[in-house]
């Protein structure tokens, strides 16, 4: 027997596409969006005593590879994206299901034309993203001490340097600026992808990114409306 899982509401983002958000939630703290509910779900007393946690859970759709439908295997990029591994070991959006699965941080819960919204920070999630669940993050039983990270350890996590001029910098909205210089610290290239020469576009708040990396430091080099 099918089962039909139907959105609760959607994300509003800063990522307009796939480019350049971050690998997983939490790794751009500063970066904001928001979670909109559709009128039948956002209803107050559905968010009771929300406000007491910290952190949620969102269960989402990735939506934007439906079309490609699923792999057996997958190529993360902590591994480089050479290396194959099984989809269920992985947190590929390639799955049977197209499930996700994000940690953010509860900032508020406001009204909004429909009513209830939240606001959330460290989310990975593109605009328009279908959201299926939300769920309080509990510290007791979320939180598993000794638990191993399989392929993920593996080495170590560097972060780009970023360089961007006052100038440039400038053109983004204040609130937005901490959030992008996160993501562009993670680096947003393809795992496989070490080009000194190639100029990248990311697509950030309406705003093109341009840049470039030459060893550990990611040079922005231009910043026009999208």
């Amino acid at each position: 027997m099918e089962t039909i899982i139907t959105p609760i509401g959607y994300i509003r983002s800063d990522f307009e596409e796939k480019f350049g958000i971050p690998r997983q939630s939490g790794r751009a703290p500063s970066l904001t969006a928001r979670v909109v509910l559709y009128p039948k779900y956002a209803n107050k007393e559905a968010f009771r005593g929300i406000e007491s946690f910290s952190h949620l859970w969102l269960l989402f759709d990735f939506s934007a590879t439906r079309s490609a439908g699923w792999s057996p295997t997958v190529r993360p990029p902590r591994l480089g994206g050479n290396k194959r591994v099984g989809v269920f070991a992985s947190r590929s959006p390639f799955r049977p299901n197209h499930i996700g699965l994000s940690c953010v941080k509860l900032l508020s819960v406001e009204r909004g034309e429909a009513g209830i919204e939240l606001l959330v920070s460290g989310a990975d999630l593109l605009d328009g993203t279908p959201v299926f669940d939300i769920k309080p993050y509990l510290p007791l039983a979320d939180c598993i001490e000794n638990a191993t990270g399989g392929y993920s350890e593996q080495g170590e996590h560097h972060r780009l340097k970023v360089e961007c001029s006052e100038a440039l910098l400038s053109q983004i909205p204040k609130e937005k600026r901490a959030g992008l210089l996160e993501c562009l610290a993670e680096d947003p290239r393809p795992a496989y992808k070490n080009e000194p020469e190639r100029v990248y576009g990311m697509r950030f708040s309406g705003f093109e990114i341009k840049f470039c990396v030459k060893e550990e430091i990611l040079t922005v080099i231009q910043i026009i409306p999208a």
